[in-house]
């Protein structure tokens, strides 16, 4: 039997919807846990650890679309927790209703992974698969949810009604150095839509981000807009973007972008759903 983690949460509501999640994962028995390295994940993945052992695996999906960063710092997280982890390819750049980067590019990208977590599952003889989406979740245009119900996937964060800023402090209460780690999507949510993902684009787009992050920027987002490309950085890093403009000009340009403009309204997720119609946000 694994044992339970010490935290000391603010709220009595905060620890009962843990202790929900507890009980939750553990009546799963045998899990599998789709996993990322972002905060949602890796909480759900150390809770799944916490609880059923060695009866459970996270999973992280490999491909052009995950930074080499996002990707390192997944498999370090896991090995800092002993969390059992395999990482496996996936194949949706190759598909063309992925590539084509429409408004669901996303549930294509998740109907690939659960399709392959899937064949997994059955292998190994899990019971079960489960993604770390939240209650929060559910306010934003997020169709891997679609793909996410038609495989069965279970949902043990927002069936225990918690919030992305619950998994944050019960993170932070456990000691999980990813408590406060910037939301980071894939790299294809950078390209807008209708441009088709390619992996010259997700190169550019990766290897700008990793610049930025080198030059001491935390909450950022590199826009691909064909010759241009858009900058978002939290509106309390503008000042330094502004003063590192001509350096932020070279760089861009030598990754073959032609303009490089820098957003006034600084870091948002999510920005690019902006340019989708209202009757493609309803159509699924």
């Amino acid at each position: 039997m694994a044992v339970q983690p010490t935290f000391s949460p603010e709220s009595s509501a905060l620890s009962a919807k843990r202790n929900e999640l507890g009980r939750q994962l553990a009546s799963l028995a045998r899990l599998l846990v789709a996993y990322s390295g972002g905060v949602d994940s890796a909480f759900l993945a150390y809770a799944a650890h916490q609880a059923l052992g060695s009866n459970m695996l996270a999973v992280i999906a490999d491909s052009p679309s995950l930074a080499r960063t996002q990707l390192n710092d997944a498999i370090s997280f896991a090995a800092e927790h002993a969390i059992p982890l395999e990482v496996i390819p996936t194949g949706e750049l190759e598909k063309p209703e992925y590539s084509r980067n429409d408004a669901f590019r996303c549930f294509h990208c998740k109907d690939e992974l659960f399709t392959v977590m899937e064949k997994l599952r059955a292998e190994r003889n899990f019971d079960c698969i489960a993604y770390g989406v939240n209650s929060d979740d559910l306010s934003d245009f997020r169709p891997g949810q679609k793909a996410a119900q038609r495989h069965n996937v279970k949902a043990p964060l927002l069936d225990a009604g918690l919030s992305k800023a619950d998994i944050r402090e019960l993170a932070r209460a456990a000691g999980l150095r990813v408590w406060d780690k910037p939301a980071s999507a894939c790299l294809s949510s950078r390209i807008e839509y209708g441009r088709p993902v390619t992996r010259e684009a997700l190169s550019a787009v990766e290897q700008g981000e990793d610049t930025l992050r080198e030059l001491g920027f935390r909450q950022f987002r590199v826009r691909h807009h064909g010759q241009i490309v858009r900058l978002e950085v939290a509106l309390e890093e503008l000042p330094t973007a502004l003063a590192l403009a001509q350096k932020l000009v070279g760089i861009f340009k030598d990754l073959g972008f032609t303009y490089v403009t820098l957003d006034l309204e600084g870091f948002r997720s999510g920005s690019m759903n902006a340019l989708i119609p209202m009757e493609k946000l309803t159509k699924m």
